[in-house]
C-alpha cells in the first residue's frame, strides 16, 4: 500500500514500524505545511494520523478503508518539528475495526489524538509487479 501512496510520500512521511494492528509513522514539519498562523495545518496532522491508521488496519490480503475518523488537537507545532503518529488496534469484530492514534512531537508531548473506524472490503490488495 505505501509503495503507491504518493500523498504520504509527498509529505515526507516515514514508516518507522508496521505490523498488524500497530504502526508508527513520522513526518518532519516543513514551512510549506504551515497555515496562516504559522502553525502546522491541522489537515496535515490528520493526514499523518490517518496514514498510521491505514497501515495498522490493513493487516491481511483484503483492502481495508476508513469508515470514519475524528481528531482532537491538543497542542500546536511549527516548522522544524518532527511529529510521530502511533496507531493501535482497540477492537476488531468481523469487518469492523477501531483504532486509536496518538500524535506526539519530538519531545514526546501529545499534540493530537485520533480515532479511526475501519471496514474491511472483499477486494484483494493488488501488489504491483516488479
Amino acid at each position: 500500500m505505501m509503495t503507491r501512496d504518493a500523498a504520504s510520500a509527498m509529505l515526507g512521511m516515514v514508516v518507522e514500524h508496521g505490523e498488524p494492528g500497530r504502526a508508527v509513522v513520522s513526518m518532519r514539519v516543513r514551512e510549506d505545511m504551515l497555515n496562516g498562523f504559522a502553525i502546522t495545518h491541522g489537515g496535515l496532522v490528520f493526514a499523518l494520523a490517518d496514514t498510521a491508521f491505514a497501515i495498522a488496519c490493513n493487516e491481511d490480503g483484503r483492502v481495508t478503508v476508513a469508515a470514519g475518523a475524528d481528531i482532537t488537537f491538543l497542542s500546536s507545532t511549527r516548522a522544524g518539528q518532527t511529529l510521530t503518529a502511533t496507531a493501535l488496534r482497540r477492537a476488531l469484530r468481523g469487518r469492523s475495526g477501531l483504532y486509536d492514534v496518538t500524535v506526539v512531537d519530538e519531545t514526546g508531548e501529545v499534540v493530537a489524538e485520533f480515532r479511526g473506524r475501519s471496514v474491511t472490503t472483499d477486494r484483494p490488495v493488488m501488489i504491483p509487479a516488479g
